[in-house]
């Protein structure tokens, strides 16, 4: 018997070192992703904070995008070189996917529906989105399993609108349509990222370039702003939110943890979103959920860790850029 155990253990040290660095790279995915969750969580309830009250949604995307361009610009164009055209023209497109209008959207879905209601629907409709976007065009046939996470999803969602509409009256079908926009643009983003050769800090510093070069412009000469309404400690904090956490590290998180999980696995972890983002919801907006909400996100969390279970790593997969 030892001498089955001493061989098995010296027999491939090549395929020992790799599951070792598979397991790190696992662990470092993870983490990057759980710094994702605990942003985005408070972002959901940061953003309804202001757009209910002085600042608009337009003065929350120019601190975003304005204060992110500005601390990612250095990390793409000291790489200026390495970058191909084509790079810009993807960067271009996330933008577009995760940039202006994602903010927009999600703001609009914010304003007319609750906290809890919009971290539930766009976080958990994005992986059904990526599963159903990989299964169409890029012919990955979910399992099982990640069908009933779907089925699991789908009805968490209902129930939610159903106690909601309960509770509080029918919501906005408008906000709940401009919610569910946004997360299909989020899983379009996620999957072309994973296949764009782009490192996470270039993928989020085109994002925010991109997205202070087309709105910056319109929101200044529109006269969009109304930073003079709101007090000095509130533009401060949502500089800080936004411009840097949001930004300057969440996205690249979550680039990061996409690189090293996977554009499926990665979405696991962002099942916590609605659950820290109700919890956080009850003291700084006073909205707290109903039994009957409580069980359908919590239905919803299972389903989407049903969905986005990580399909076995092979062994000669090769590691990811950045």
């Amino acid at each position: 018997m030892a001498d089955v155990r001493d061989s098995t253990l010296g027999e491939n040290p090549a395929s020992a070192r790799r599951r070792l660095a598979l397991s790190r790279r696992h662990v470092e995915g993870f983490a990057w992703a759980a710094l994702t969750v605990a942003i985005f969580s408070g972002w959901f309830v940061v953003t309804r904070f202001s757009v209910t009250r002085e600042l608009r949604i337009w003065d929350i995307t120019a601190l975003r995008f304005g204060i992110g361009a500005v601390l990612l610009a250095p990390a793409v164009l000291r790489h200026a070189s390495r970058i191909a055209p084509a790079a810009w023209r993807d960067g271009l497109v996330f933008s577009l996917l995760w940039g202006v209008p994602f903010v927009l959207l999600v703001a609009l879905g914010l304003k007319l529906t609750s906290a809890a209601e919009a971290a539930s629907i766009t976080p958990t409709l994005m992986p059904v989105f990526a599963g159903l976007f990989a299964w169409a065009f890029l012919r990955e046939r979910p399992g099982g399993g990640r069908l009933i996470g779907y089925a699991a999803i789908v009805v968490g969602l209902v129930g939610l609108v159903v106690s909601a509409a309960v509770a509080q009256g029918a919501p906005s079908p408008a906000g709940l349509a401009a919610l569910a926009l946004a997360a299909a643009m989020w899983a379009t983003y996620t999957l072309l990222f994973r296949r764009s050769g782009l490192t996470p800090i270039q993928s989020a510093g085109l994002i925010c370039i991109w997205s202070a070069a087309v709105f910056l412009p319109a929101y200044l000469l529109l006269g969009l702003s109304r930073f003079h309404y709101a007090s000095n400690g509130e533009i401060a904090f949502q500089a800080v939110y936004q411009g840097v956490l949001v930004s300057g590290i969440a996205i690249v998180s979550f680039n990061r943890a996409v690189s090293l999980l996977g554009a499926v696995a990665a979405t696991a972890i962002i099942a916590l979103i609605p659950a820290v983002a109700t919890i956080l919801a009850i003291p700084v907006l006073g909205e707290v959920p109903t039994a009957a909400e409580g069980a359908a996100i919590a239905v919803i969390a299972i389903g989407v860790l049903l969905a986005t279970r990580p399909a076995r790593e092979r062994s000669n997969q090769p590691p990811p850029r950045g």
